[in-house]
């Protein structure tokens, strides 16, 4: 039997490498998976990739929309009857560069993906599993969200709203059994990262990630494996006294 036989999951940013590789994960453990994602094309090609692991139903949604957020909500208690597990993944990065030069226009798109869009997620999805008595979230933070970090403060701030939201959440949400965790991934190899090495050092961001790799105790970035293993965890009832709790996946660089 799987981890999350009978289940049913949805994750955001499900189109991306850590939702795309937690998908397939929770799919060969045996949920039925709802991939929600801002871009269409995205989401059928990653439905294509997995459909052979078990059933993918897919809702393109903005998720600082609240409407939308309330669409992907409908839609999958209106397939499924249900939500077992809801991965509150989606973000982005922003721009790279120093306080002093960041835009209000590219700080309110950031903390509306990073922080309004988890804030709607567990608004919404919180009201089906507080009616149901039972759930597990697992909202995406970051090292970003435990510390501070030079020239991507907009990332830093919507990470750290992350852990007074999953906290906040967890206390109002314990009473019917619904748990609420967050996870702290280091550099992980996928997209968003590529991007940040760029605007680190546009001339050069090879030599970046090669830094950075260098920084961690275990000397390497993670992979989308290495943070989806730890969300199938807190996905499944192997974490069932765990709540309200932050978790690094981060190659050591907690422990500096």
């Amino acid at each position: 039997m799987g981890k999350l036989d009978g289940k049913v999951a949805v994750i955001t940013g499900g189109a991306g490498g850590i939702g795309k590789e937690t998908a397939a994960l929770f799919l060969k453990e045996g949920a039925r998976v709802v991939l929600v994602d801002l871009f269409e094309d995205s989401l059928q090609k990653t439905k294509t990739e997995l459909h052979t692991y078990g059933e993918v139903l897919t809702v393109q949604a903005d998720v600082s929309k609240e409407a939308d957020v309330k669409n992907y909500v409908k839609t999958t208690v209106d397939h499924f009857g249900k939500i077992d597990v809801f991965f509150n993944n989606a973000g982005i990065e922003g721009k790279v560069a120093p306080i002093v030069e960041q835009t209000v226009e590219d700080f309110d798109k950031v903390i509306a993906v990073n922080v309004r869009g988890v804030f709607l997620g567990l608004k919404h999805v919180l009201n089906v599993m507080n009616s149901q008595g039972y759930g597990s979230i697992i909202n995406t933070s970051s090292v970003a969200g435990l510390h501070g970090s030079e020239g991507v403060s907009p990332y830093v701030a919507s990470k750290h709203a992350v852990v007074g939201l999953t906290k906040s959440a967890a206390l109002e949400a314990a009473h019917a059994n619904v748990r609420v965790n967050s996870i702290h991934p280091s550099p992980v190899n996928t997209r968003m990262m590529r991007s940040l090495e760029a605007g680190f050092n546009p001339e050069d961001a090879e030599a970046v990630k090669e830094e950075l790799a260098k920084s961690l105790p275990l000397g390497r970035y993670g992979e989308p494996s290495d943070i989806a293993k730890l969300v199938l965890f807190l996905a499944s009832d192997d974490s069932e006294f765990i709540t309200g709790a932050q978790y690094r996946v981060d190659g050591g660089q907690g422990a500096k």
